[in-house]
């Protein structure tokens, strides 16, 4: 992954054209919700790839808290943080906020490390629908509007015991829907694994809205519309 490959610069400021958006959430990070389609009429810049973006300019560090204020659409100029720890955010030229990032303890720069945690990070990020999310519907009995999905990527954290790392790998840890009302909170928690050996933790929040009563038979449909694009 070539993470300027999916980015325009035009001075000190980035910005994310709708082909540039929608190759990385297909190629990448294997996520083929409509709202990322060229074409989309409510089209949106994938939040895993403004965080991994974010990720290749500020750095790693130990421990990292990113929270997605706003969505970001095509056209839009971002000015980065130049890095370090501390508290950071990406913001357009009028300082409207769209990604927050606190950090803490030490940070590396290795672009090689980045590379390598952010590649599987987004890819654990992009089993998130259907084979995360479809389960826990169903456990709590609820699901998505099918004819308005909206799913908001609203955080993500990950505290590292170490930043010497070699072959980063991710697996799922605890997974938790919260339904309240036609709202649901998603926590999606994994270990960060390095030559078999628990190297840190971390959690992806979501939010859930237009809630209703789980229902297979569109649920079936949902997901065979999804399998359909993406073998498309």
């Amino acid at each position: 992954m070539q993470i300027t490959d999916y980015f325009s610069t035009e001075g000190e400021f980035i910005h994310f054209t709708r082909q540039q958006a929608s190759d990385f959430a297909k190629k990448v990070a294997n996520d083929y919700n409509p709202i990322h389609d060229p074409d989309a009429k409510r089209f949106c810049v994938p939040g895993d790839l403004l965080f991994a973006v974010a990720l290749s300019k500020v750095g790693l560090s130990q421990n990292m808290h990113v929270q997605f204020t706003d969505m970001v659409t095509d056209g839009i100029m971002l000015d980065l943080p130049k890095g370090g720890t501390g508290h950071s955010s990406i913001c357009d030229e009028k300082g409207k906020h769209y990604l927050d990032i606190k950090c803490e303890g030490d940070v590396t720069l290795d672009q090689g490390v980045i590379e390598s945690l952010t590649r599987q990070y987004v890819e654990f990020s992009g089993q998130t629908f259907p084979h995360i999310l479809v389960p826990l519907w169903k456990q709590h009995n609820v699901m998505i509007n099918p004819a308005r999905p909206l799913v908001i990527y609203q955080s993500m954290s990950i505290q590292l015991d170490t930043l010497d790392i070699k072959q980063p790998t991710l697996e799922i840890a605890d997974v938790s829907l919260q339904p309240k009302g036609k709202r649901g909170d998603v926590s999606l928690g994994f270990q960060l694994m390095d030559g078999g050996v628990r190297i840190g933790t971390g959690e992806k929040r979501m939010v859930l809205s237009g809630l209703r009563e789980y229902d297979q038979d569109q649920v079936d449909g949902v997901v065979a519309f999804y399998n359909e694009r993406k073998n498309a």
